[in-house]
């Protein structure tokens, strides 16, 4: 395996050279691995982290999102919300051209509002199948009113609706290429992005070459992007991704693996001295709540017992869980279900490790009901020693508490048809809003049908939710956001464990790479230093 990627970068580097030997461009080459693969270069199916890094790097859309959540204008300079919030009138950009392509009457041609049109009726159309369909499940209708005004209508006010746009879903595509490609687009993309399709050998190596044309610049005036081209490898061993980063074979590692972490991290998350002078490490929010939930419609009483899921929220230790089993990277949910990043994040209300209370909320279950009381937890193998940390805690309050694991297919089939009383979780935002936390626990969201997975119904609860959709101001809406998950917390249907982190590791040489809560790769504006040694 190690041999194959040391052939594909001496490929890679040879190729990245310029005809004359003596200039050699390999510092300009930005190198990582993607150990998922990838599935599709087209838009339309970009729903895994690894697609849509790729994706991101070819495609634009009306808008983007910033590191710090803010949306910010791309092919669109403007927009214009009508008073009601349920019209978006965006005015294009008239400068931004797709990727040079033989099809195109000139190599290439200026993007229209119509293109959107006709994207985004690509992406509602079911025959294609898009993974992205859900995204306009607000929208009304849209049009192209001339080249260079688009409008979409919505069926009712959604402030989070720009946020979005930013998906990758919502990129501009170019008809005649589409149409030229059929299904085969996924592997002969174009767009309008940064960088541009240059080969694809799956499972080996993706390339992709700088966009001479592109339409953005720095704050100098220097056209983007600086880095002449992006070569990913598709190594699918951590361990053997971790040792081809630390030679140097590779500029960027992305999260942290439990195959690697002792070596490169002290247990409070600190770089290793060993690693000082030549590794950088980028750390953030991360939108992800890891938590553990409730199936409320249970016939378990120990699950139905409010008693119990508080004694469970109270009885083991999330500082020290993340310190000993994820060297410190991730912050102890003692908060809500809101994560770190988002208006509506609170500490305030949570539960934090108190023993002795954990254990009194016990022996009143025992008091009351006269029996033992015993729980469950499912996990898949990724999370056992999360799962067995709870379990080891718990028994010392005075609960039975039992690991199971299953694959992580079965996993989702149980929580989504109900079969699961006790399991693991996680949530990764779809859109950088509290709303998209929220929605699990609304009362017409119940699975299958929905995210509501813990069937957790409160009045009150749904009623505050539908009102935060006729606020535009965001302070209104981060009100209501705190006292929804506040009603989270005192019905206790789920265990918040902890709200992940970014956790990026790069070369010294490589610049301008920073972080962002949704953990998206963004190449355009990054340098890479030659090495002078």
């Amino acid at each position: 395996m190690i041999r194959r990627f040391i052939v594909i970068t001496l490929a890679i580097i040879i190729w990245s050279c310029s005809s004359s030997k003596k200039e050699n461009k390999d510092h300009l080459v930005f190198r990582y691995n993607e150990h998922k693969n990838i599935g599709s270069l087209d838009p339309a199916f970009a729903k895994d982290n690894a697609d849509i890094w790729a994706v991101n790097q070819l495609f634009n859309g009306l808008v983007e999102m910033d590191d710090s959540l803010n949306v910010i204008p791309s092919i669109a300079k403007r927009w214009d919300i009508s008073s009601d919030g349920l019209q978006y009138t965006f005015t294009l950009k008239n400068n931004v051209y797709f990727h040079k392509h033989k099809l195109f009457k000139n190599n290439t041609r200026a993007v229209k509002a119509q293109d959107f049109e006709y994207s985004f009726n690509r992406i509602l159309d079911p025959k294609l199948a898009s993974s992205g369909q859900w995204v306009f499940n607000k929208v009304k209708h849209f049009k192209a009113k001339n080249d260079s005004t688009f409008i979409i209508q919505l069926k009712q006010p959604f402030p989070a609706f720009l946020g979005l746009l930013t998906m990758k879903y919502c990129s501009v595509v170019p008809k005649e290429i589409v149409t030229h490609y059929g299904s085969y687009f996924r592997s002969n993309p174009i767009g309008t992005g940064p960088f541009k399709f240059k080969r694809w050998e799956e499972n080996i190596k993706l390339v992709l070459r700088k966009n001479n044309n592109y339409f953005e610049t720095d704050k100098n005036g220097t056209q983007l992007p600086y880095l002449e081209a992006i070569a990913i490898t598709f190594l699918p061993d951590k361990q053997s991704e971790f040792m081809q980063f630390t030679q140097g074979n590779l500029d960027f590692l992305n999260s942290l693996d439990a195959s690697y972490q002792d070596e490169i991290l002290t247990t409070k998350g600190d770089l290793r001295s060993k690693y000082h002078s030549t590794v950088n490490v980028i750390k953030g929010p991360y939108l992800n709540t890891e938590y553990l939930a409730f199936f409320l419609d249970s016939d378990k009483d120990e699950i139905l017992s409010k008693t119990i899921r508080e004694a469970i929220n109270y009885g083991f230790d999330r500082e020290k869980m993340i310190t000993y089993l994820r060297n410190g990277i991730g912050i102890p949910a003692n908060g809500g279900f809101i994560p770190k990043g988002l208006p509506g994040y609170s500490t305030t209300n949570g539960f934090t490790y108190n023993p002795e209370k954990a254990k009194q909320l016990v022996n009143n279950y025992k008091a009351t009901t006269n029996k033992q009381p015993e729980v469950t937890i499912t996990t898949t193998g990724n999370y056992l020693i999360f799962c067995e940390y709870i379990q080891r805690e718990l028994t010392k309050i005075g609960l039975t508490v039992n690991v199971d694991v299953i694959p992580a297919s079965t996993l989702k089939e149980g929580k989504a048809n109900g079969k699961l009383d006790l399991f693991r979780a996680s949530w990764v935002a779809d859109y950088p809003d509290a709303q998209n936390y929220l929605s699990l626990f609304y009362g017409e969201n119940f699975a299958p049908n929905g995210p509501n997975y813990t069937h957790f119904y409160n009045a009150t609860y749904d009623s505050l939710y539908t009102s935060s959709f006729l606020k535009s101001d965001i302070n209104q809406r981060e009100q209501i956001y705190k006292t929804l998950d506040s009603i989270i917390i005192d019905h206790a249907p789920i265990v918040p464990l902890y709200y992940d982190e970014v956790i990026r590791f790069t070369r010294k040489n490589i610049k301008g790479l920073g972080s962002n809560p949704i953990n998206l790769l963004q190449l355009k504006r990054v340098k890479k230093i030659k090495d002078e040694a």
